[in-house]
């Protein structure tokens, strides 16, 4: 087997780590929400989430809402659009900001994404997690096992 040298750096190569398991996470995820019956790809639901939580965003403000680049969420919101999920309108104060809002579709997505999909995904990374101790590479060392040994389809309650 070839030496794990990003998990044998240790600090260095931190970032590297964490955008592996967010795409670990990511992957997983998406696997779950097919499982459910969910075609969208998963980076979408936290842009979903926060126009449902918060209401109508400018993309400044849903690229806060989410902690991403304003073209990552451009890109996405194209994708969203034109799957009927969002709608955008000109701000009242601001012809030149866009506003951005769930549609009905969108809404009833995230209602069914809420009681369908959302508690299992959190359910199985809360399992991937539980019994983490030790340090912060200690932890990510264990996190990283855990979703091979049995990734999130795996721990999704049936």
């Amino acid at each position: 087997m070839v030496e794990d040298v990003v998990k044998e750096l240790g600090h260095l190569s931190l970032g590297t780590r964490l955008k592996r398991i967010g795409e670990t996470l990511q992957a997983q995820t998406q696997a779950v929400l097919a499982a459910h019956g969910f075609e969208q790809p998963a980076a979408w639901f936290p842009l979903l989430a926060a126009l449902d939580r918060l209401g109508p965003l400018s993309v400044g403000e849903l690229s806060q809402a989410v902690g991403v680049s304003q073209p990552v969420v451009t890109r996405s919101l194209k994708g969203l659009e034109d799957e009927g999920l969002v709608s955008s309108a000109s701000s009242d104060q601001d012809r030149r900001v866009r506003r951005i809002g769930l549609s009905g579709r969108g809404q009833k997505l995230v209602e069914r994404s809420r009681r369908e999909a959302w508690p299992a995904i959190e359910a199985a990374v809360a399992q991937a997690c539980a019994g983490l101790e030790g340090d912060l590479l200690a932890q990510l060392a264990a996190l990283e096992d855990a979703l091979i040994e049995a990734p999130l389809m795996q721990r999704v309650p049936s």
